[in-house]
C-alpha cells in the first residue's frame, strides 16, 4: 500500500513544509484538490454526497458551470477527455506526435523534455461512463470519498477484462475510513486497493483552518508511527 497525504485550503505557506515533512515520514505523494471555480447557485447537484455539497470533485465534473466558465460544451465532454488523453500520452513521448481527432487537431510536434517514464493517467467518477474510460483508457482510478467503493472496484476489475486490460497494472486510489487503522489497510489491500489518501483534518470545513504547521506535521507524523509503519 502507498500512502497520499491530502492538505487544502489552508495558509499557501504550509505546502512545502507539509510535503517535505510527509516524504521524509513515509508518504508516497501529497495530494492538493482543485476545481475551476465554485458557482454561487446551480441546478446540479453533486453526485457523491447525500446533501449534494460540493466537497469532493474528481474525474469530468458534473457541474456545467464549469464548461460554461471556460467556454467549452457541456455534451462532449467525455469523447474531448477520450482524445485529451491520447494526446497527452503521444506528446509525452521521446518522439514527434501528430493527432486528427474530431474535437482536436494536432499537426506533427515534439515536447522536449519528456518524462524519463510514463505517467499514470488517474480517470475520476463512479458513473458507469466514468468507469468504462477508467477501465479501457486509464492507468488508475481515483475513488470520490464514500466508502460504498466496494462493488465500483468489481465493475472496474470486469471493466478491465472486458477491454482485455486485465493483466496491465492499474492504481487504485481511495479515501476511506478504514485507512486509519492497520486491519482496515490490510482491507482495503485485500479489495485491491494499491494507493490510500490520508486527511487529518477536514479541509472543507466552513471555518478558518485551525491547525497551524506544527500541529499538522505531529499528525502527519503520528500517523506514519502508527499506521503506515506498522501496515
Amino acid at each position: 500500500m502507498r500512502f497520499s497525504l491530502a492538505e487544502a485550503m489552508c495558509d499557501p505557506t504550509h505546502y512545502l513544509p507539509l510535503a517535505v515533512a510527509a516524504d521524509e515520514a513515509g508518504y508516497t505523494s501529497y495530494v492538493i484538490p482543485d476545481s475551476i471555480c465554485y458557482p454561487k447557485a446551480s441546478d446540479t447537484k453533486y453526485p457523491y454526497t447525500d446533501e449534494g455539497d460540493r466537497d469532493f470533485l474528481v474525474g469530468l465534473s458534473p457541474w456545467p458551470e464549469d464548461f460554461q466558465v471556460c467556454g467549452q460544451e457541456w455534451k462532449s465532454r467525455g469523447k474531448r477527455m477520450d482524445e485529451m488523453i491520447e494526446i497527452i500520452r503521444g506528446l509525452t513521448q521521446a518522439s514527434f506526435f501528430e493527432y486528427h481527432g474530431k474535437y482536436y487537431d494536432t499537426p506533427s510536434i515534439k515536447m522536449c523534455p519528456v518524462p524519463t517514464q510514463p505517467i499514470p493517467i488517474l480517470i475520476g467518477g463512479h458513473s458507469e461512463p466514468a468507469l468504462r474510460r477508467a477501465a479501457r483508457l486509464g492507468d488508475g482510478w481515483l475513488q470520490a470519498g464514500r466508502d460504498d467503493f466496494e462493488p465500483l472496484i468489481a465493475r472496474l476489475a470486469a471493466l478491465r477484462k472486458e477491454y482485455g486490460r486485465e493483466r496491465e497494472p492499474f492504481e487504485i486510489h481511495v479515501i476511506s475510513f478504514e485507512g486509519y487503522s492497520v486491519d482496515g489497510v490490510h482491507r482495503l489491500e485485500d479489495l485491491g486497493v494499491t494507493d490510500l489518501i490520508v486527511g487529518l483534518r477536514y479541509v472543507y470545513d466552513r471555518s478558518t483552518d485551525s491547525m497551524n504547521l506544527s500541529q499538522k506535521i505531529d499528525a502527519l507524523r503520528t500517523y506514519a508511527d502508527n499506521v503506515i509503519r506498522k501496515a
